[in-house]
């Protein structure tokens, strides 16, 4: 949602290139019999919420497939990777190639701009949508910033944690955050000794990556004491038990160095056990007690299961994701239907995200148009670059994007600190109880911002614009490049033209007032050079006016 007071009318006034291409390994849908018919507008709010943009592309395949059938797919389908930014050796970063000195050595080996930069790429091209978005939707709720963590490979693989596990089970998932030495080093877990354990990691587990620090119950709503206050999920107790333990783990180190030199930490593995800086004791949190002389792996699977079964755990990762996917401002109906799936997927089994998400994205509330004045949700800067630029048609390496991103106040892997870019209960300025969490970027300088962002990527867009160059410091780095060809097949086809911005911007949502100034307002440019720049003049006015209004900015 935007700020309080913004119009919510129409204003009018193919693969990506990777550094390193990765290997797909998607699976085919299987052929089924009969396909329950989608509504284009359907198929295209579905695109919204489970990919970086919808495109002609990706609603006939869903069209084709159905909702299920094509979820079923997106869900067999992995085609992202890091894992040749993983590959890469931080130690030539304090060191030189054959005698040579590495150009922009500390941005290559020690920034966050190479996996940035593969994220964009790959949101931006690749097949696999779906899991990307879920990936990132968990990556914001337990994110590490290069701010502090400065390693390109341990970023890389922290990344590849998200896209692996974006589909598994969130047990899971949780550990093996827990256990990554970028974690571990953004929030001090690695070498907490008995003698003073420290406390980050377990408290930012509590309040932000599980059950967060109120009681809730199925729906969302907040469970209250018997003076009406809220209800407490635990105890500054708590956190110093579970800090406990969490002792006992250091990182890795290079191969053939001996675990008591420091200064050989290996931050892209996960975290090794270190048994002399373990508390072996008993402990007791949230009603649980780990026997003294459990295992270092036993007390991280106690902490893990009491999590997995809190009341709070399922609602709180439902509501995330519904956040994060679909709209803002949920129902309790919504939120209890939906993290049912997660305390159970029918066959036993808790924290299957799998099942979560499908029923998060074929609920009723998902596939109904959320018309309410509190509805949908506020696309934030990333969300915004991506679903351009996919309606576009651009092919990028990524590092426009890590260009234009920092700002609009979003910068991808450099988070202002472990409560990620943006609180997810940020309430939307002047209207009560209502939350808009990306509205939280939405400052007077920032919004001028995104509109020169939108302007600059489309009527400017055929300019040399610095961020559209080559990378030179980057070994093998593309480019960025604006493809107008679909749009300039349409020649004069003015009309051809708004479906196609109705249909993949809006959801088929225009109003036959606002189509008829759109095409005023298109038809009104004019070019004698060529019929195909002429086409494509019009296109960029029309995805302008479009993408500069709330009606593309705000999911519905």
């Amino acid at each position: 949602m935007l700020a309080a007071g913004s119009a919510s009318v129409l204003a009018v006034t193919a693969a990506a290139v990777t550094l390193t291409p990765s290997t797909s390994t998607t699976t085919p849908a299987t052929t089924v019999a009969a396909v329950a018919p989608v509504a284009d507008a359907d198929a295209a709010r579905l695109a919204r919420q489970a990919t970086f943009g919808a495109t002609p592309a990706v609603i006939a395949r869903i069209k084709t497939l159905g909702i299920d059938g094509w979820l079923d797919e997106q869900f067999a389908t992995k085609s992202s990777s890091f894992t040749d930014l993983v590959a890469l050796d931080q130690r030539k970063s304090y060191c030189d190639t054959d005698g040579k000195a590495i150009t922009n050595c500390f941005r290559i080996y020690s920034d966050s701009v190479l996996p940035a930069m593969r994220f964009y790429s790959n949101a931006l091209g690749n097949d696999d949508q779906l899991r990307q978005r879920v990936a990132l939707a968990l990556f914001n709720m337990m994110p590490v910033s290069a701010n502090k963590t400065a390693n390109t490979a341990a970023l890389a693989r922290y990344q590849q944690i998200f896209l692996d596990g974006a589909f598994g089970n969130f047990s899971d998932l949780l550990k093996a955050v827990m256990m990554s030495g970028a974690m571990a080093n953004y929030l001090d877990m690695a070498n907490s000794d008995k003698t003073a354990p420290n406390e980050n990691l377990a408290r930012e587990m509590l309040q932000l990556f599980s059950i967060g620090p109120d009681a809730i119950n199925a729906d969302g709503v907040g469970r209250k004491d018997a003076t009406g206050a809220a209800q407490m999920n635990y105890t500054t107790k708590d956190v110093t038990e579970i800090a406990r333990a969490l002792t006992g783990w250091t990182y890795a180190r290079w191969p053939g160095v001996n675990v008591t030199q420091s200064e050989s930490w290996d931050l892209v593995p996960p975290m090794i056990p270190n048994p002399t800086a373990f508390d072996n004791g008993a402990k007791t949190f949230l009603g649980t007690t780990i026997p003294a002389g459990a295992s270092q792996q036993a007390n991280i699977d106690a902490v893990v299961r009491r999590l997995m079964i809190d009341p709070s755990m399922s609602p709180r990762i439902t509501r995330i994701l519904i956040e994060a996917l679909v709209k803002s401002n949920p129902t309790p109906e919504y939120i209890n239907r939906a993290s049912h799936y997660f305390r159970t997927n029918g066959k036993g089994v808790t924290g299957d995200l799998q099942a979560l998400v499908r029923a998060i994205l074929t609920d009723p509330e998902a596939r109904t148009p959320d018309t309410a004045a509190k509805g949908g949700k506020l696309k934030d800067p990333i969300l915004l670059q991506l679903a351009l630029a996919r309606a576009i048609g651009m092919k990028s390496d990524g590092y426009a994007f890590t260009v234009r991103d920092v700002q609009m106040g979003q910068q991808y892997l450099r988070t202002p600190s472990v409560f990620g870019d943006y609180p997810a209960d940020f309430p939307l300025p002047g209207v009560k109880n209502v939350i808009s969490p990306s509205s939280k970027l939405m400052t007077a300088n920032l919004v001028l911002e995104r509109h020169n962002f939108v302007w600059q990527w489309t009527m400017s867009g055929d300019s040399a614009r610095a961020e559209y160059a080559t990378p030179t410091w980057i070994p093998n780095a593309g480019t960025t490049a604006e493809d107008w060809s679909s749009w300039e097949a349409f020649g004069s086809d003015v009309d051809g033209m708004i479906d196609r911005i109705n249909l993949t911007m809006l959801a088929n949502q225009m109003t036959t007032a606002q189509r008829a100034a759109l095409k005023k307002a298109m038809s009104l440019v004019t070019d004698t050079t060529s019929d195909a720049l002429q086409a494509r003049r019009r296109a960029q006015t029309g995805i302008y006016i479009v993408a500069s209004s709330p009606m593309f900015q705000i999911d519905r």
